[in-house]
């Protein structure tokens, strides 16, 4: 299922391994290693924060549109907060 937030998901995920490029030429490269330990820590939020979205989308748009599967709707719930 695609939802509207997708899109910008996929493309905070690709900017993430852009930048996760760049780190590792980084080290390639021999940058000191608290240049690298904050670049890491960029592409480590972006993913964080791409996932925390699509974690978002989804609550809102799969679990709440059959009242009728509401128990099973909390078990995915429970599952997906998980990867919070």
């Amino acid at each position: 299922m695609v939802h509207d937030s997708h899109p910008d998901i996929v493309l905070r995920l690709k900017r993430a391994h852009g930048h996760l490029a760049s780190v590792i030429e980084m080290f390639a490269a021999g940058r000191p290693c608290l240049d690298l330990a904050q670049q890491l820590h960029a592409v480590e939020a972006a993913i964080a924060k791409a996932k925390r979205e699509m974690i978002h989308d989804h609550i809102e748009h799969c679990l709440g549109e059959d009242a009728d599967d509401a128990p099973a709707s909390i078990r995915e719930l429970k599952e997906i907060t998980k990867y919070l």
